[in-house]
């Protein structure tokens, strides 16, 4: 049976902060800025953000709108009261109408959820451009590897902390860090439309998903990882596709090679060190 690898949660816990720590101080930049928004990625991410930063240097935005569900505005209250993080409020409603009542297509379910995102990637970024701050993530593996995440949304950040560890990982690490026991037992969702949840978007849990995951990092064959996750090879095949559809999410935009040594391919530097 396929199994993913038992974390330490201490030893992971170390690398992220240790990356925290690095990044922002190889930027030049003392604070950072993070869409809050009462699930238990960015309450990870905010929580070890705060332990190398500072609660000071960590600002949480929260961006509800009219279909944020009631959990949410719960859970960020409770978190907010519990650890004590630099907050601030806006409901983005009003922002998103604007959007839809002067467009001249008929928006679908979907093309709405990503003006959302996009519109909170924007206030993010002006708050962060206002306080001189760095936009923090807080997408997992799980999303970043089968693009659940809006390009230039929630995508749209300077850096990911938890980037490489997958969904049921940040279960372990919540449970470590003692979050609320209510976060953690709340379905995951982006809360993007009314009933929303992940895992009824993406069709498998996320425990399944990333066996998956796993078995196409080790470049398992598709057929055995279905039959060692018993799962169906056509829904190995699905994940497969998402991933490859997806590609454009994870890296800069495409550009022709033309000169000796050209932007995002062959010509990257300056990079951070550290």
């Amino acid at each position: 049976m396929l199994k993913l690898p038992v974390i330490n949660e201490e030893e992971t816990i170390t690398v992220v902060k240790s990356f925290i720590k690095t990044y922002v101080e190889n930027a030049k930049i003392n604070s950072i800025v993070l869409g809050f928004s009462g699930g238990i990625d960015s309450a990870v991410t905010a929580v070890l953000c705060s332990e190398v930063l500072g609660k000071s240097n960590v600002h949480c935005i929260f961006l509800p709108d009219n279909v944020t569900p009631m959990s949410d505005r719960k859970d960020v209250k409770l978190l907010i009261e519990k650890y004590d993080f630099s907050f601030e409020q806006q409901d983005i409603t009003e922002i998103v109408n604007v959007f839809k009542n002067n467009s001249k297509i008929n928006l679908n379910k979907l093309t709405e959820a990503n003006i959302k995102a996009r519109v909170r990637m924007i206030l993010l970024y002006m708050h962060a451009n206002n306080s001189n701050s760095l936009v923090c993530g807080t997408s997992n593996k799980s999303e970043l590897l089968i693009g659940y995440f809006t390009k230039y949304g929630d995508g749209g950040v300077d850096f990911m902390p938890l980037g490489d560890i997958y969904k049921t990982d940040i279960f372990r690490i919540a449970k470590y860090l003692d979050l609320p026991n209510d976060l953690i037992s709340k379905p995951p969702s982006a809360g993007l439309w009314e009933g929303q949840t992940d895992e009824k978007e993406l069709k498998l849990r996320y425990d399944q998903l990333d066996l998956i995951l796993w078995g196409l990092e080790q470049k398992v064959e598709y057929d055995k990882i279905g039959s060692l996750c018993n799962i169906s090879i056509d829904e190995v095949k699905r994940i497969v596709l998402m991933r490859k559809k997806s590609q454009h999410k994870r890296r800069s935009a495409l550009i022709p090679k033309i000169g000796l040594r050209t932007p995002g391919l062959d010509w990257r530097s300056p990079l951070q060190e550290g």
